[in-house]
């Protein structure tokens, strides 16, 4: 896959990021159902990614939307997949069983309950005590940074963010950045050595 194909993702600059957790409640208030509010969730709302705190540093992680993903591979139902956009779930076909946690190399995957308009979507699941019985519980599926694709403005964190600490990266546009610097940085050094020749 060449340059110009890879996935984006939201990067933190290291040091930057000032643990006030914006970018977790800005990410939860993008992901909440239509029509929700908070005074009508049950639960707290839940982000799609997490700020983690380890020896006065601290830092959001969050999806990488791996080119080789992982947690894509593992899925035995085909709910995580990937796209040109990045690293998609697909909540209808997860069956909840986890094997995209134990294999994401960052961390970033989770199982969160799905609400609808703040109330727990349940499933029906087979009861244990009761050969053939189904009971009815909430839906714990797999949950990540989705890149806040429904979203216009792109990701609600890099937003939110008071110490400017996320950025959204696109790696073609990137390389495309950092190829034209070359280029010009190439000329001036040939425009001089011209006029040093003179």
């Amino acid at each position: 896959m060449n340059s110009m194909g890879l996935r984006p993702f939201v990067s933190v600059t290291p040091g930057a990021c000032i643990g006030c957790r914006a970018c977790e409640l800005a990410c939860a208030a993008a992901h909440m159902a239509a029509g929700a509010t908070v005074g009508s969730l049950t639960r707290p709302p839940v982000p799609r990614l997490y700020l983690v705190r380890e020896a006065g540093t601290a830092a959001p992680v969050a999806c990488r939307h791996c080119e080789a993903a992982p947690c894509a591979a593992v899925c035995p139902t085909a709910a995580v997949r990937c796209d040109a956009s990045g690293v998609v779930v697909e909540p209808a076909r997860c069956i909840g069983c986890k094997a995209c946690l134990a294999v994401c190399p960052v961390g970033a995957m989770a199982m969160a309950e799905v609400q609808d308009h703040g109330r727990p979507v349940l499933r029906r699941v087979p009861d244990p005590a009761v050969p053939g019985g189904f009971v009815e519980e909430p839906a714990w599926l797999a949950s990540k940074c989705d890149l806040c694709r429904e979203r216009p403005a792109g990701p609600a964190c890099v937003g939110a963010c008071p110490a400017g600490a996320l950025s959204l990266v696109i790696p073609g546009e990137v390389r495309r950045v950092r190829l034209l610097a070359a280029a010009r940085a190439m000329a001036a050094a040939a425009s001089g050595a011209r006029e040093e020749g003179r």
